[in-house]
């Protein structure tokens, strides 16, 4: 049924008084639907008559406020009409040539000027110049306008193009806070999301029936790399492929690319979007040719996820990259040539967050797929020497590959590379008094940078630990004083809500909870303190051996690495099996990236190995203190060797033995004495920072 008795703006209003309970002051209102208060309430004296014949009625009361009376039935009929309707103001220039834009990607057919003359209301005259000037925006995406005399207006080009200028539309349209209703409740549509917003009409172009049928399908593949995609990933793959359902079932498809497809076949992120092809061939009956797969394995790949897991295997895979070490090396000198040393000790940041994270951006650029950063302008304000380092840092993807790195993406990088000097700062600060968790859905970087602010305003009063929602297990929760999130969270806990930008009132919230928790003695139940005991009784086990057993070898300046190698695990092992696991796995580390450092005039040899069953701390010297002769040491006159076992105590472990090499940069005599000491000055060092670093975790305890 048409509404021909509203106008665009009356649709607006009704919309808006629908939405409401009670009455609302009509400057409100007018905020609300983005319009001045006096167009508002000449709107408002044609309202009566309009409403008459749904059974609703307006009232209005003199300091008050305006509201619509009526039962739900008729309130709902009215809306779900009105919301049927186009409720777009076509007297906004920059809204119609929006919605102009709209038309011709739901349809690139030929159409008369005069179709967009009388679905906008406007002239042909009107109409002709908003052709010309939404020409740019489809210029993008490689889109034509064509203008045929005497039979209207059509839009060529390549159907992969036209795709991503619908995608485009869409990202470039959306709404933040409607990506987070749809992130949060996966099990209802994105269709029905949009239509709780208002705001259906921009999203017209895809079909209500077929985006609730694609989101089924989706919810029934239980996979990790679904499961854990960021907000706007996962409604981007989501929109993927309901514009993919929407151009095959009207057999418009991408042209066949048998060299992109050969080389995606066997890759993982293939396997599952061909099973995510075939749900869909069998919901909507039709059939997937390999190129529609390819695609969505891109968009897969391209994906960014909450929280990066490195298992085993992508471990080794990523290791393996010898490519992607050397770009990361190169990126980590472009920051910060000072700490470049201690950043490349920071697994977290080269593995799981620095190379993990290049991946998929490289697979973006390749393709020119578009990624949002929603926070991009707030991280440019508050990080903005950061984010100009990274400019610096992207500079090295554009000449290693001839890609232009987008502000967003740098963005992204600013995350990763913020939160790495945020663990490197935090290790020299004080520990804090008051246990502070922080949960946030759009990723750990994200969590990072929000600790980040609350370190530098706190200093020694918190503790700060990011977590992702699936982390509060009960100890979690038991053992933080209270939380600090983004998004909702059901658990049994002090939990305060707030802006991921962190603005002064979120700020001043925060501190009322430091206040208050600082002054009241810290509670612990009996198996907690249990647990703790037990962490500190490892930690200690952990650090006394490393300093009772502290390696310190002399030996011959001609030794080669294979050499210095055997003669290191011949002294940490009686086990020939595992002299050889040590020595494999600290040639591998090595191939990864060199840990000579001639400026130093030592080398850092560290891995992580099933070799050893305890953190091992050895210095090697050659016999004269004059440098090593072989051609791979480069003049060094010390080796350090540094093993971590792999178990459960991994990061614990790390972190010990981190402290020893951020001392290596710090402290000049520290240096000396590993390059030209004996075994006793060396080990008081050793001891000496592990006994600071020892306090400072009893401390937060």
């Amino acid at each position: 049924m048409s509404n021909t008795d509203f106008t665009p703006r009356m649709k607006q209003i009704v919309l808006a008084l629908l939405g409401q309970q009670g009455p609302v002051p009509v400057k409100k209102l007018a905020d609300q639907v983005h319009i001045s208060k006096r167009t508002v309430q000449r709107e408002l004296e044609y309202l009566p008559r309009a409403l008459k014949r749904y059974g609703i009625d307006f009232r209005s009361k003199t300091g008050t406020g305006v509201w619509l009376e009526g039962n739900d039935v008729d309130r709902g009929r009215l809306k779900t009409e009105l919301e049927a309707e186009d409720t777009l103001d076509i007297s906004d220039r920059t809204e119609r040539q929006k919605r102009l834009i709209l038309e011709i990607l739901k349809d690139k057919n030929l159409k008369k000027l005069y179709y967009y003359s009388d679905l906008f209301g406007v002239s042909e005259a009107t109409v002709s110049s908003d052709l010309e000037a939404v020409r740019g925006w489809l210029h993008q995406y490689h889109l034509e306008i064509i203008r045929k005399p005497g039979y209207g207006v059509l839009i060529e080009g390549d159907e992969t193009d036209f795709r991503r200028a619908l995608k485009e539309f869409i990202d470039e349209n959306i709404d933040s806070d409607m990506i987070q209703g749809i992130y949060e409740d996966r099990s209802q549509s994105v269709m029905e999301v949009i239509g709780e917003r208002n705001v259906r009409n921009i999203y017209r172009i895809l079909d209500d029936g077929i985006v609730k049928r694609v989101t089924a399908c989706i919810l029934r593949i239980r996979d990790s790399r679904i499961l854990n995609l960021t907000k706007d990933s996962y409604l981007g793959l989501v929109i993927h492929i309901s514009i993919a359902v929407n151009r095959i079932q009207k057999q418009e498809i991408i042209e066949e690319n048998a060299a992109m497809t050969e080389s995606l076949m066997g890759d993982p992120d293939y396997m599952l979007a061909r099973q995510i092809a075939m749900a869909l061939e069998k919901e909507f009956q039709i059939s997937i040719p390999e190129i529609e797969c390819a695609y969505i394995c891109l968009h897969i790949k391209g994906s960014k996820i909450q929280q990066l897991k490195v298992d085993d295997r992508s471990r080794q895979e990523i290791e393996e990259s010898r490519e992607l070490w050397d770009v990361v090396n190169e990126m980590i000198d472009c920051y910060d040539s000072g700490i470049a040393y201690l950043l490349r000790q920071d697994e977290e940041f080269v593995i799981q967050g620095l190379i993990a994270h290049l991946k998929p951006t490289l697979i973006r650029l390749a393709n020119g797929m578009k990624i949002e950063n929603p926070l991009l302008e707030q991280i440019k304000k508050d990080y903005s020497a950061i984010f100009e380092r990274c400019r610096d840092v992207a500079a090295v993807i554009e000449r290693r590959y001839g890609y232009q790195v987008p502000e967003p993406e740098i963005g992204f990088l600013a995350i990763h590379f913020g939160a790495a000097q945020v663990r490197l700062e935090s290790r020299k600060e004080s520990r804090r008094k008051v246990d502070v968790g922080i949960v946030c859905a759009s990723g750990i970087g994200i969590s990072r940078l929000m600790s980040s602010k609350i370190s530098r305003t706190f200093a020694d009063r918190v503790e700060l630990t990011a977590y992702g929602v699936a982390d509060l297990t009960p100890y979690v929760l038991k053992k933080n004083d209270f939380l600090v999130t983004t998004m909702p969270l059901k658990e049994d806990a002090d939990i305060l809500f707030v802006s991921p930008l962190l603005p002064p009132e979120d700020m001043e919230r925060i501190a009322g909870k430091v206040r208050q928790y600082e002054a009241v003695p810290k509670k612990a139940e009996g198996g907690e303190f249990t647990c703790q005991l037990d962490q500190v009784n490892r930690m200690a086990m952990d650090i006394k051996g490393i300093i009772q057993q502290m390696g310190y070898h002399k030996i011959n300046d001609e030794i080669t690495f294979d050499e210095m190698l055997i003669a290191v695990s011949e002294e940490l092992s009686p086990y020939a099996d595992q002299r050889l696991v040590i020595q494999e796995d600290l040639k591998r580390r090595e191939k990864l990236g060199s840990q000579i450092f001639p400026d130093m005039g030592i080398a850092l040899f560290h891995a992580r190995t099933d070799g050893v069953g305890k953190p091992v701390f050895s210095v090697c010297q050659t016999k004269d203190g004059s440098p090593f002769k072989a051609a791979e040491f480069r003049g060094i006159c010390a080796a350090l060797v540094m093993l971590v076992p792999k178990d459960g105590q991994v990061r614990e472990n790390s972190d010990i033995l981190g402290v020893l090499s951020e001392r290596l940069v710090e402290e000049d005599a520290f240096l000396e004495a590993v390059r030209h000491g004996q075994k006793e000055e060396i080990r008081r060092f050793v001891s000496k920072y592990l006994n600071q670093y020892f306090k400072q975790f009893l401390d937060s305890m």
